[in-house]
């Protein structure tokens, strides 16, 4: 099925560009997915664990008696370099949002990611979040959600954020060794399991099943230095029974245990239908209809939680267009379709010094209500409009819209070009209207990037 391109590339991916194709189908939407695949530039526990370790001898040559100035600064600039490091692995995600001819996959990146919440904090703990996406999200982008489940739950990031790395089974063989510290269970991985990430809030769930699964998690770890580890002494021995079926007890705990759990929790009903109307929500509306959402979950569950057969049936829904601009850019998304619509190119995108990431990229988010890498809980980023379309928000949008985009890009186009390449066919008469009438090139600009047409999708 060819679909209409401005709707599918605006919907669906992060907006029309100078490189917006003629033509979209299912197809090239999938292809979009696939590219979306970690990159050269993916961040990888293995070299975030190596680094710490070169950073921490670094550390401690410098703090010795005696240590001399030049140890002590290579020290400093290694602290620093890495913080840097999470910060570039921001503009990659930027530029792949830009350089994409769809946008469709790296919107499905922002999606997962936000589903699997985790957040960044101090430098390691932001460099591991990133590696969460590369090595977590991305390579299960187009296949089926256990794969994607059981990666984003077992990776050192989500172990760290919902503190699953300090649960302990009370009877395990290291709480019996170490009776006065005080170790047991800790049930926010659990919890997130099943309330956001698979069955939803609303799903047929009992404590008891949180609390059965937080003791068949027990055993899930991760320490610093070491790859993603089960740890059998951690582990609660005996079986335990979620949602009325039964795992472990076989005498050793395994990480097997876990992975069928997980494979039993993506495919019951209510995910099928928590997860279609998260997707009806990020890329429909507010309040989907009823009939997509229940579309939706018929295809995950025919197709055995294959995400790109359900890519497909969102991409090939009529309400997709009928709910046109029914839904609030977020300050990413505002971002990176501004700078797909000015004619950017991820190459330069990759390359912007440090001050100028900050300056026009990184700290407007901020401002605009989006610290990145930060969001206000494990439930992620708000989807109403009402939580971005604010006064301060928008007086956001409108400094960067008149501030930045010609500070990035050096000449400016034509507005009424620009009102072309980055709405097509579907400004509005009034916007066409006030867009001639601009003084300067840089007012013309802004009135697009600052519309209710280029703030909606």
């Amino acid at each position: 099925m060819v679909l209409d391109p401005e709707i599918a590339m605006i919907r669906l991916g992060y907006g029309l560009s100078p490189d917006s194709p003629q033509a979209v189908d299912a197809d090239l939407l999938l292809a979009s997915v696939a590219t979306a695949r970690p990159d050269a530039d993916a961040i990888r526990m293995a070299d975030i664990d190596a680094r710490r370790q070169v950073e921490n001898d670094l550390a401690a040559a410098a703090r010795k008696p005696g240590s001399d100035k030049p140890t002590q600064r290579k020290s400093a600039r290694m602290r620093r370099e890495t913080i840097w490091m999470a910060q570039h692995a921001f503009q990659v995600r930027v530029a792949r949002a830009v350089a994409d001819p769809v946008g469709f996959g790296e919107r499905l990146v922002q999606f997962w990611s936000d589903h699997f919440t985790v957040a960044g904090g101090n430098r390691f703990q932001s460099l591991i979040a990133a590696a969460h996406v590369d090595e977590a999200i991305r390579p299960h982008l187009g296949g089926r959600f256990s794969d994607l489940m059981f990666a984003a739950e077992t990776h050192p990031r989500m172990l760290t954020y919902l503190n699953q790395s300090g649960s302990v089974g009370p009877n395990s063989a290291i709480a019996r060794r170490r009776k006065d510290d005080d170790l047991g269970l800790n049930e926010n991985l659990a919890r997130e399991m099943i309330e956001l990430h698979s069955l939803g809030v609303g799903g047929d769930y009992t404590q008891r099943d949180v609390r059965q699964l937080a003791r068949l998690l027990t055993g899930l770890s991760y320490r610093a230095g070491q790859d993603r580890a089960f740890r059998p002494a951690m582990a609660e021995p005996g079986a335990d029974t979620v949602l009325g079926v039964t795992y472990g007890g076989n005498g050793q705990a395994s990480l097997n245990d876990i992975r069928a759990v997980i494979d039993d929790l993506a495919m019951h009903p209510d995910t099928a239908r928590h997860l279609a109307r998260k997707l009806a929500v990020h890329f429909v509306s507010d309040d989907p209809p009823a009939d997509l959402i229940d579309r939706l979950a018929q295809t995950y569950r025919q197709a055995d939680g294959d995400l790109s057969v359900v890519y497909v049936a969102l991409a090939e829904a009529p309400e997709l267009a009928a709910g046109f601009r029914q839904k609030a850019r977020q300050p990413f998304d505002f971002v990176v379709a501004a700078l797909r619509a000015l004619g950017m190119r991820g190459g330069d995108l990759r390359q912007l010094d440090r001050r100028d990431s900050n300056g026009r990229l990184l700290r407007p988010l901020q401002t605009m209500g989006q610290r990145w890498a930060m969001p206000r809980g494990p439930d992620g980023w708000p989807e109403s409009a009402e939580s971005w379309i604010t006064p301060q928000g928008l007086a956001a949008r409108i400094d960067w819209s008149m501030r930045h985009p010609a500070k990035l890009l050096g000449d400016l186009p034509d507005p009424r070009d620009f009102l072309r390449t980055a709405l097509g066919s579907t400004a509005s008469q009034s916007l066409q209207w006030a867009v001639p009438k601009a003084e300067s090139p840089r007012e013309g600009v802004a009135i697009v990037l600052a519309s209710a047409d280029f703030n909606r999708r």
